[in-house]
């Protein structure tokens, strides 16, 4: 069986990662890449081919070419039984307005309802009802009143994605989309293996039912409750949930069972920490979406752009700030869950602030490009999540802090990550002492929907008698007003190497990535030919479209 080893090595400081896309040889050497050009003719798409033992496997980096043209004509017949249309990652980052007949066709479906039309919901831009299209992203500014900054932190709202309600189905489609358009995958006979802690293997189940393939999810079996019950209503079969043992520091686990499935050839692991395409997808559609939403509140001007503020997880959503850095100068901030301080102190160890990943570097982060990391503690978010939930907690808001009740609502749209994003923001202007004139954008991937079972666990853990008004404003006060400016590390160069250089034990030692292609992701000009292969991949969707629209015709 032809397949790339994922063996794993234990030791005290070893991380936990996916399987890279690295081509090698039987002998462990790189492989040769050959680019027959014989039956290239007018408007085809370009092939490359990677041999290895007489069979095609993923490079390090998917370049945008097909591999395989048999595969890629059975793709496009697939989706030609499924009258499906691929919208480009250029669509998905400015997606067009609607014509009125098309207008029809998609409010006619419901944003959660595993249809086509939802393709073309995979945007920041939909409207609060997530039927709709709005000019500007969802976004909601919070003030002084409870931030106890005079910097404005602005947070984009990824709940308003279909199907999940989380804007992790942008980098699942782009995973699989970068594997149909080349030839890589066939739907109607292998199956999209997702490794996640929760929200990317929901999108990859999603984007995978709508492609008419199997989509199976690996996750911890301690997630949230709210995860399992989505993903019981989406798989085509129950054993297409498999459960590891363990939480979300648990990652390890993911990749053995991951190793395990690769046996089988039918599975194909589409793995979110060695995927580039969900760095293109975040660079573009979340970097844009950013952008729009600080425009959109910064019509007087009078703004700076200070910072974008984001969990690493998968290391894909923090590639926006790579985007705005570039347009803006504004700095890029890493957070992580301060009881597994990875990137802070090369540390360890089990936390609940559910969906940001921890004990490794991922292969798709840009740590060269890295300005800060901040650590919070997920005491914090679990406390904040019981704040913001519950009844005792929104009366305190609303009637001792005086706080608007839309504005206490619309924390219904801001999950366990996003306040652990919001809360390092504060930390963030609190250290580098931002006035009244800088803005920090960042991002809640979900919403609070998400996290009801944790809520409740955590208030009969910690408040046997429920939660009253003086627990609430200690929490508000503690977390909030008083959170402390500890933890927030500016990076300098030497640190900023020290990061990149623990990615190694995950990425060469234990996934097999050669030293060379590892070193390459030092230079910013490597990052810089993944941002300009987008309109690559554009042209790739359209040719696949055009021949979907031929193929059994």
């Amino acid at each position: 069986m032809c397949r790339v080893s994922a063996r794993r090595r234990t030791a005290s400081r070893t991380t936990s990662g996916g399987s890279a896309h690295l081509t090698r040889s039987a002998s462990g050497r790189p492989a040769r890449v050959y680019d027959p050009r014989g039956a290239k003719g007018p408007g085809r798409p370009r092939e490359q081919r990677t041999l290895q033992q007489g069979c095609l496997k993923m490079a390090f980096v998917i370049e945008p070419n097909v591999v395989d043209r048999k595969g890629w004509r059975q793709a496009a017949a697939q989706a030609r039984k499924l009258n499906l249309t691929l919208p480009t990652f250029s669509q998905l980052a400015h997606p067009p307005l609607p014509s009125a007949k098309v207008w029809e066709d998609i409010a006619a479906i419901g944003p959660d309802e595993p249809s086509a039309a939802n393709l073309w919901r995979m945007h920041w831009y939909n409207a609060e009802n997530r039927r709709g299209r709005d000019l500007v992203p969802g976004y909601i500014v919070l003030p002084k009143e409870i931030t106890g900054v005079d910097a404005k932190i602005i947070v984009l709202l990824g709940n308003r994605f279909p199907m999940i309600g989380a804007h992790k189905v942008l980098p699942a489609y782009a995973a699989l989309i970068e594997q149909l358009v080349t030839g890589r995958f066939d739907p109607s006979k292998q199956k999209a293996v997702w490794p996640s802690t929760g929200n990317y293997c929901r999108g990859g189940v999603a984007v995978s039912r709508i492609l008419g393939c199997r989509g199976v999810a690996v996750l911890p079996e301690g997630m949230s409750r709210e995860r399992f019950e989505w993903l019981e209503k989406w798989v085509t079969d129950p054993a297409d949930i498999i459960r590891t043992p363990g939480t979300e520091s648990n990652v390890k686990e993911i990749y053995d069972k991951c190793a395990e499935l690769r046996r089988d050839d039918s599975n194909v692991i589409l793995n979110q920490f060695s995927s580039f395409s969900n760095y293109l997808i975040h660079y573009e559609c979340t970097g844009r979406a950013a952008e729009d939403a600080f425009k959109a509140f910064n019509q007087d001007d009078n703004h700076e752009l200070a910072a974008f503020v984001s969990a690493t997880g998968s290391s894909g959503t923090i590639a926006a700030g790579d985007f705005l850095k570039t347009r803006w100068g504004s700095k890029v901030v890493a957070v992580e869950a301060l009881e597994c301080p990875t990137m802070l102190n090369n540390g360890y160890g089990e936390h609940n602030i559910q969906g940001i990943g921890d004990k490794h570097i991922p292969l798709i982060h840009n740590v060269m490009n890295l300005d800060f990391v901040v650590g919070v503690s997920d005491r914090t978010t679990d406390q904040l999540n019981l704040l913001f939930g519950s009844k005792a907690g929104r009366d305190y808001l609303e009637t001792r802090r005086g706080l608007e009740p839309a504005l206490v609502r619309a924390f219904d749209h801001v999950g366990i990550s996003g306040l652990a994003n919001i809360i390092a923001s504060i930390k963030l202007a609190k250290q580098m002492n931002y006035g009244p004139e800088k803005a920090v954008v960042t991002v809640a991937t979900d919403s609070a929907s998400m996290y009801g079972s944790e809520r409740r666990q955590f208030e009969e853990k910690h408040y046997g008698r429920g939660l009253d008004q003086v627990n609430a404003a200690e929490i508000f006060g503690a977390c909030l007003l008083g959170a402390a400016s500890d933890n927030v590390v500016e990076l300098t160069e030497l640190s900023r190497r020290a990061v990149f250089n623990l990615g190694y034990y995950t990425w060469v030692e234990q996934q097999g990535v050669s030293v060379a292609d590892f070193e390459r992701r030092r230079s910013q000009s490597f990052w810089s030919k993944i941002q300009d292969s987008l309109g690559e991949w554009d042209q790739l969707t359209i040719e696949f479209n055009k021949e979907a629209n031929l193929a059994n015709a």
